[in-house]
């Protein structure tokens, strides 16, 4: 060999070593498992990120079978899966459990390719074990959740069934009470206005089951509304409550006054955001309720105001809509109310949004889904 290709020679291999530093540098620096096993079920070369995570020294984990750092539910699968690898089939987001020296699991995620000439598996693994514990734990909610669906749902069933017995036996009372014969006329009207209140009562039950059937059939219906007529229905059946407060109720449905929307879950809406703008009025102030349409970047909204308690919106936050928070020292309160809006209005593909200041008063802005019909 002459000198010029000696030079030449020691240039490319002076290159090569390189590589192989930057290369090993990169093996030995990735937070991801980097190892080289051989098809015998042994570990022949392993990254620090292994001993790290496994908790092992390299020469314990080059000295053992892998399988026996395998949790011990997953060896079986993690053994055909590596026949599958050995026969030269790819394997790609294999996940299973690892036993750490601590006796602590660990979930990892694999991607293997096969060298079956050279009899070796080169394979990454990712620590996924935060990501199952979070799937863990979605699961358990999801599952309390649904307990806690079900449970609701008897519990409207029963105390709907219970309402409707009342309230029937109420109308079966009136359809007997002859009002001809009552001669002070006030007490006539007070009789006839307690008959329609009871008639649309059971209206309201009746509606009310109808669409708990419908819902646990996950069929809710929808149809074009008229806003005005399911208001002035909802205000005559509180009559008694909106005139004995003092309550004025303002509305403008002059931008549009139809929405595409379920019957029963507007009535809903209506009847208790009216009764909760009644049951929090400002001591000092008779109760002030402004209800509108509007049309916000293309998209249909319902606007409903009113001028008292409020709320103090850094502490309640976005607990407002949560079943039984009680925000007002307020015997009657519940917290169901606002809780069954927010319901009525996602299970319709909608948003609620609130603005409140404490003893100035309460806007709830409803923002309708996109495909929301209406009409001027």
């Amino acid at each position: 060999m002459d000198e010029g290709n000696g030079l030449e020679y020691i240039k490319i291999l002076k290159k090569q070593c390189l590589e192989y530093e930057q290369l090993d540098t990169l093996f030995n620096l990735s937070a991801d498992l980097l190892c080289i096993a051989g098809f015998d079920g042994y570990f022949k070369k392993i990254n620090p990120a292994v001993s790290r995570l496994l908790g092992y020294t390299t020469e314990e984990l080059l000295s053992r079978p892998i399988n026996e750092f395998v949790f011990g539910d997953d060896k079986n699968v993690t053994s055909n899966v590596r026949n599958d690898i050995h026969k030269g089939v790819p394997l790609l987001n294999f996940e299973n459990r690892y036993l750490t020296k601590s006796g602590e699991i660990v979930w990892l995620s694999w991607t293997s390719m096969p060298e079956v000439n050279q009899k070796v598996v080169f394979a990454i693994a990712k620590n996924i074990t935060h990501k199952k514990l979070q799937e863990e734990e979605r699961n358990i909610l999801m599952i309390k959740l649904t307990q806690i669906n079900e449970e609701l749902k008897q519990f409207t069933r029963m105390t709907s069934h219970d309402i409707r017995s009342p309230v029937n036996n109420l109308l079966s009372i009136f359809g007997l009470l002859n009002i001809t014969k009552i001669a002070d006329p006030e007490t006539q009207e007070l009789v006839s206005l307690l008959k329609t209140t009871s008639e649309r009562l059971n209206d309201t039950v009746t509606n009310f089951v109808d669409v708990l059937i419908k819902s646990d059939q996950f069929n809710v219906s929808v149809e074009n509304l008229y806003l005005t007529p399911i208001l002035q229905k909802v205000t005559s059946s509180i009559s008694s409550l909106i005139n004995n407060s003092g309550t004025t109720i303002n509305y403008d449905f002059s931008v549009y006054d139809t929405v595409y929307f379920n019957k029963a879950y507007m009535e809903s809406i209506f009847l208790n955001m009216i009764t909760n703008a009644i049951k929090y009025a400002n001591p000092e102030k008779l109760p002030l309720i402004s209800i509108r349409t509007e049309v916000t970047d293309h998209i249909h909204q319902l606007i409903i105001s009113d001028n008292g308690s409020g709320f103090d919106m850094e502490k309640v936050k976005d607990k407002i809509f949560g079943l039984y928070q009680v925000f007002h020292e307020n015997k009657e309160s519940k917290g169901i109310g606002l809780h069954l809006v927010h319901t009525h209005i996602s299970a319709m593909g909608g948003k609620i949004s609130v603005d409140s200041k404490v003893n100035e008063g309460t806007t709830f802005t409803i923002s309708f889904k996109e495909q929301v019909q209406y009409s001027a």
